[in-house]
Protein backbone atom coordinates (compact mmCIF):
# COMPACT_ATOMS: atom_id res chain seq x y z
CA UNK A 1 0.00 0.00 0.00
CA UNK A 2 1.03 3.36 -1.10
CA UNK A 3 1.63 5.86 1.67
CA UNK A 4 -0.65 8.79 1.86
CA UNK A 5 0.15 12.94 1.45
CA UNK A 6 -2.19 15.26 3.33
CA UNK A 7 -2.93 18.13 1.95
CA UNK A 8 -3.18 21.25 3.64
CA UNK A 9 -6.38 21.31 4.69
CA UNK A 10 -6.80 17.39 5.80
CA UNK A 11 -4.18 18.13 8.09
CA UNK A 12 -5.07 21.48 9.74
CA UNK A 13 -9.20 19.69 9.81
CA UNK A 14 -7.21 17.02 11.38
CA UNK A 15 -5.54 18.58 13.74
CA UNK A 16 -8.09 20.90 14.86
CA UNK A 17 -10.57 18.38 14.95
CA UNK A 18 -12.78 19.83 12.38
CA UNK A 19 -15.94 18.39 11.25
CA UNK A 20 -15.39 19.46 7.61
CA UNK A 21 -13.27 16.33 7.56
CA UNK A 22 -14.98 13.60 5.81
CA UNK A 23 -15.28 10.35 8.07
CA UNK A 24 -13.89 7.94 5.34
CA UNK A 25 -10.51 10.34 5.57
CA UNK A 26 -10.33 10.37 9.21
CA UNK A 27 -10.63 6.62 9.20
CA UNK A 28 -7.97 6.36 6.70
CA UNK A 29 -5.57 8.58 8.93
CA UNK A 30 -6.29 6.83 12.19
CA UNK A 31 -5.58 3.06 10.00
CA UNK A 32 -2.78 4.45 7.93
CA UNK A 33 -1.15 6.48 10.39
CA UNK A 34 2.31 5.22 10.49
CA UNK A 35 2.28 6.03 6.70
CA UNK A 36 1.25 9.17 6.65
CA UNK A 37 3.25 12.45 5.22
CA UNK A 38 3.48 16.17 4.74
CA UNK A 39 5.36 18.46 2.82
CA UNK A 40 7.14 21.74 3.89
CA UNK A 41 4.64 23.18 1.65
CA UNK A 42 1.91 22.74 3.53
CA UNK A 43 3.27 24.21 6.52
CA UNK A 44 4.58 27.51 4.49
CA UNK A 45 0.43 27.26 3.10
CA UNK A 46 -1.03 27.16 6.46
CA UNK A 47 1.17 30.27 7.68
CA UNK A 48 0.27 32.12 4.75
CA UNK A 49 -3.33 30.99 5.50
CA UNK A 50 -3.06 32.42 9.10
CA UNK A 51 -1.39 36.18 8.28
CA UNK A 52 -4.11 36.28 5.79
CA UNK A 53 -6.61 35.94 9.07
CA UNK A 54 -8.21 32.87 7.20
CA UNK A 55 -7.49 30.62 9.71
CA UNK A 56 -6.85 31.22 13.15
CA UNK A 57 -4.42 29.27 15.51
CA UNK A 58 -2.20 30.48 18.62
CA UNK A 59 0.12 33.19 18.33
CA UNK A 60 3.19 31.24 19.16
CA UNK A 61 2.88 29.28 15.61
CA UNK A 62 5.88 27.36 15.84
CA UNK A 63 5.22 25.74 19.14
CA UNK A 64 1.53 24.90 17.52
CA UNK A 65 3.30 23.29 15.18
CA UNK A 66 5.45 21.32 17.04
CA UNK A 67 2.77 20.43 19.17
CA UNK A 68 0.32 18.90 16.01
CA UNK A 69 3.79 17.06 14.83
CA UNK A 70 3.84 15.54 18.21
CA UNK A 71 0.28 14.30 18.51
CA UNK A 72 0.13 13.21 15.15
CA UNK A 73 3.45 12.72 13.42
CA UNK A 74 3.97 12.66 10.20
CA UNK A 75 6.75 11.78 7.81
CA UNK A 76 8.35 15.05 5.87
CA UNK A 77 7.89 14.46 2.10
CA UNK A 78 11.66 16.62 0.47
CA UNK A 79 11.18 19.07 -1.44
CA UNK A 80 13.74 18.36 -4.35
CA UNK A 81 14.18 19.52 -7.60
CA UNK A 82 12.54 16.71 -9.25
CA UNK A 83 9.65 17.81 -7.42
CA UNK A 84 9.83 21.05 -8.84
CA UNK A 85 10.38 20.41 -12.28
CA UNK A 86 7.38 18.22 -12.18
CA UNK A 87 5.47 20.54 -10.40
CA UNK A 88 6.11 22.90 -13.99
CA UNK A 89 5.08 19.71 -16.29
CA UNK A 90 1.66 18.42 -14.68
CA UNK A 91 -1.28 18.39 -16.44
CA UNK A 92 -3.60 20.08 -13.79
CA UNK A 93 -5.82 22.39 -13.59
CA UNK A 94 -4.91 24.82 -10.75
CA UNK A 95 -2.30 27.08 -11.63
CA UNK A 96 -1.96 27.50 -7.21
CA UNK A 97 1.89 26.69 -6.34
CA UNK A 98 1.09 25.01 -3.44
CA UNK A 99 -1.45 22.29 -5.09
CA UNK A 100 1.00 21.97 -7.71
CA UNK A 101 3.86 21.05 -5.82
CA UNK A 102 1.43 18.56 -3.67
CA UNK A 103 0.45 16.89 -6.47
CA UNK A 104 4.31 16.65 -7.83
CA UNK A 105 4.89 15.68 -4.40
CA UNK A 106 2.66 12.24 -4.57
CA UNK A 107 3.78 12.09 -8.23
CA UNK A 108 7.78 11.87 -7.88
CA UNK A 109 7.57 9.90 -4.88
CA UNK A 110 4.46 7.65 -5.52
CA UNK A 111 2.33 8.76 -2.47
CA UNK A 112 -1.67 8.84 -2.54
CA UNK A 113 -3.02 12.38 -1.89
CA UNK A 114 -5.65 12.66 0.86
CA UNK A 115 -7.87 15.87 -0.19
CA UNK A 116 -11.43 17.37 -1.22
CA UNK A 117 -9.88 19.82 -3.54
CA UNK A 118 -12.24 19.13 -6.91
CA UNK A 119 -9.19 20.26 -8.97
CA UNK A 120 -6.79 17.84 -7.49
CA UNK A 121 -9.53 15.02 -7.40
CA UNK A 122 -10.52 15.85 -10.84
CA UNK A 123 -6.56 14.37 -12.43
CA UNK A 124 -7.19 11.50 -13.11
CA UNK A 125 -3.56 10.44 -13.45
CA UNK A 126 -3.21 11.58 -9.66
CA UNK A 127 -4.23 8.86 -6.81
CA UNK A 128 -6.53 10.84 -4.40
CA UNK A 129 -8.40 10.00 -1.53
CA UNK A 130 -11.34 12.56 -1.18
CA UNK A 131 -13.54 10.84 1.50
Amino acid sequence: MRGLLLDTHIWFWHLIGSPRLPSAIRHELQERAADCWLSPISVWELGKLRERKRIQVPDDFRGWLAEGRKRFPCHEAPINSEVALASLELDLATPDPADRFLAATARVFDLELATVDRELVAAEWLPTLSG
